[in-house]
């Protein structure tokens, strides 16, 4: 896969809740743009610039893509209170977002810590959600199950790549600036792979992770009665779990989709926390169902 190969986007820009200007990069490759509902593309990191996603697996040529750089990343300017860019408070710039589209509902695809954000705004607007695509999301946060991830490391242990990223991984960053931190995440890449290969390293090397934006995005605990809030989110969700995911596991993810009255998993086997760079076929055929059959 070549992620290079990403159409070129066309940028535009919304009013945020405080009247900030945010940025969005819009991808369409079908051949009525007039007639494609948005998808509205949520990255992880949390705080990575979302070149990231490249294309989805081709996605962008079904789904109108609207592919958000959240505060702090990319063309987003940083607030000047560390809270307004957290994963709880952006959700009021994903409803600014909705009302600058003129749509009644929201469709969502979150990756990662972007499905925090997804789930935010699913909690405080539920009546808004229409479908809701959540990749690989840490989900302890949500679920009282047990997590894998143990189980599945150990599986790979042995391999010099894996072991020399679990360990910077545990060590932790010990970064304060973009450089030092995002110098960590390139040592722990390989810890989000089934594999190491070439397709790997290169998606993985697209990462850029604003370090403020980062620590911002976390700075606002959601409410403890989140769960439950989700509960009453009446919109079909699809959780994708990733078989080998080492990074979040699959166990709590596939029990996230219980959390929602209409709620699905897949879970991908031979990947990790990136489906759509491993198993781009299998990540299609899951979420082309699900949007198919939300879109009739």
């Amino acid at each position: 896969m070549d992620f290079s190969s990403q159409p070129t986007a066309n940028g535009k820009t919304y009013p945020g809740f405080d009247g900030a200007q945010l940025h969005y990069d819009e991808f369409y490759r079908g051949d009525d743009v007039t007639g494609a509902l948005p998808l509205i593309t949520l990255a992880g990191g949390a705080a990575s610039d979302p070149r990231y996603l490249g294309d989805l697996a081709g996605l962008d040529r079904e789904q109108r893509l609207i592919v958000l750089h959240l505060r702090g990343v990319g063309r987003s300017p940083l607030p000047g209170t560390v809270e307004a860019a957290s994963f709880w408070r952006q959700a009021d710039d994903i409803e600014r977002l909705r009302i600058h589209l003129g749509l009644d509902q929201l469709r969502l695809l979150g990756h990662s810590a972007g499905t925090r954000l997804a789930i935010s705004y699913a909690a405080q607007f539920p009546e808004r959600v229409a479908a809701m695509v959540l990749v690989t999301p840490p989900s302890g946060y949500l679920v009282d199950v047990p997590s894998d991830t143990e189980a599945l490391i150990d599986k790979r242990r042995g391999e010099p790549a894996f072991d020399a990223a679990l360990a910077a991984w545990e060590a932790g960053p010990e970064a304060t600036d973009d450089a030092a931190f995002n110098a960590w995440q390139s040592r722990v890449a390989p810890l989000g792979y089934a594999a190491w290969t070439a397709t790997e390293q290169a998606q993985a090397a697209l990462g850029w992770t604003s370090f403020a934006a980062n620590r911002a995005y976390f700075s606002v605990d959601p409410p403890p009665d989140l769960a439950d809030r989700l509960g009453k989110v009446a919109a079909p969700v699809l959780v994708i779990a990733g078989g080998q995911d080492c990074s979040v596991g699959a166990a709590q993810p596939v029990a996230l989709a219980e959390v929602f009255p209409a709620g699905t998993a897949v879970t991908i086997d031979r990947c990790g926390h990136a489906p759509w760079v491993e198993q781009p076929a299998a990540f299609r055929r899951a979420v082309d169902r699900f949007l198919n059959a939300v879109q009739r």
